[in-house]
């Protein structure tokens, strides 16, 4: 069967060719691989519009121009457009609640995962922006550079997932 229409790649392979795509972000890009500022780049943007005061913000305005900013927001729309095509080549079925989720949460509707889901990306992205980057950008990128304080926020990540699956499989 041929690779793109698997059910599952394998993660070792997936692994390789993620850390084999830090060559082209450093050659290219003259940065590190992660999306985490892709958020703060389109918040900046509504913030400007809604409030024109507001990219004059250090921090939005330092996310506001420049190609580096807008090729992490392009990496989040490929990582979904990719996941979709991924699903569809597979034929894998759509489904509106995983039954991991379900197994583990107890929760069978959409209207129910939704404020659990989002709350929960919430808090990670906002971890992800303390951390000064995301789990790929510290995980693979900092990891890669042997940056000491990606290292730590890695463990500190493991730790924060083992613990929270620990206290979910307990629930």
């Amino acid at each position: 069967m041929c690779l793109m229409h698997r059910k599952a790649w394998s993660p070792y392979l997936a692994g390789v060719i993620i850390g084999l795509l830090q060559i082209p972000t450093f050659l290219l890009m003259n940065t590190a691989l992660g999306a985490s500022s892709s958020f703060v780049t389109v918040g900046a943007h509504i913030a400007a519009f809604v409030d024109p005061a507001a990219a004059n913000i250090k921090y939005f305005a330092s996310h506001m121009y420049g190609a580096k900013n807008w090729w992490q927001v392009a990496v989040v729309i490929g990582i979904a457009v990719g996941a979709f095509i991924s699903m569809r080549l597979s034929g894998a079925r759509r489904q509106t609640i995983s039954p991991v989720w379900e197994r583990a949460m107890g929760v069978r509707t959409l209207g129910a995962r939704a404020p659990i889901a989002f709350s929960a990306g919430f808090i990670m992205l906002f971890g992800a922006r303390i951390a000064g980057g995301c789990t790929s950008g510290h995980g693979i990128s900092g990891m890669a550079q042997l940056s000491a304080g990606s290292t730590l926020a890695v463990a500190a990540m493991f730790a924060g997932g083992i613990l929270t699956a620990m206290l979910m499989k307990r629930a």
